[in-house]
């Protein structure tokens, strides 16, 4: 039984979203295994839409047998309208930090939808050409920093500048109000090394679009 919690509160208007604006709620996963703070990385999400940006916003956790190494995912409702249905079925994106989390989780997607993957972490077996792919090293980059642990961070400014759910301050000031006292400064190191990850990789396939 998949445990969760939900919230649809928004307080303050620091922010906009436009992949979540509308009638039509977005859906976020966000897949990887125990351990890579992929639980904190959905809280902080719907932190970032429901404190720090006029949205309202749904949180859902669930974990596979075991709670540290096993498959886990973290599912984020954004919505303008109030959320009555809290689960994620068809996420418009899905971040994987883990190959049993892609295998598991990929047929979810819906077309159209973009995949946001950690590239040494997970292998694209599944073909589908009806999808957008986006691919950042964020354990690499995380190491170039000089801590493995703040990968999560990483990948959330990437999901940040690519999918574009919530904005650039939203998701900053979400992630300041999340981690330890005394990390800020490497947390935001790791934040920015993967927003302008995926400002590249935007700026990328916008050119290979174009040619």
């Amino acid at each position: 039984m998949a445990e969760h919690k939900a919230k649809a509160e928004h307080r303050t208007d620091r922010g906009k979203a436009p992949a979540a604006s509308g009638k039509e709620a977005t859906e976020v996963l966000l897949g990887g295994f125990g351990g890579q703070g992929i639980i904190l990385s959905g809280l902080i999400l719907g932190k970032a839409a429901a404190l720090f940006t006029d949205k309202r916003a749904a949180f859902t956790q669930s974990y596979g047998p075991e709670a540290r190494g096993g498959a886990c995912s973290a599912n984020v409702i954004i919505s303008d309208e109030e959320i009555d249905y809290p689960y994620v079925d068809r996420p418009h994106f899905m971040m994987t930090m883990s190959q049993g989390a892609y295998e598991k989780y990929v047929p979810l997607l819906r077309p159209g939808g973009i995949l946001m993957i950690e590239e040494d972490l997970v292998r694209l077996t599944r073909a589908r050409d009806d999808i957008e792919v986006y691919c950042i090293p964020a354990t690499r980059l995380s190491e170039t920093l000089g801590k493995k642990i703040v990968a999560n961070i990483v990948m959330l400014g990437f999901v940040a500048s690519v999918s574009r759910v919530v904005s650039y301050e939203a998701m900053k000031q979400a992630i300041l109000d999340s981690v330890p006292k005394g990390t800020e400064e490497l947390n935001m190191k790791a934040y920015n090394t993967g927003y302008e990850y995926g400002v590249k990789q935007l700026e990328e396939h916008a050119a290979r679009k174009r040619a």
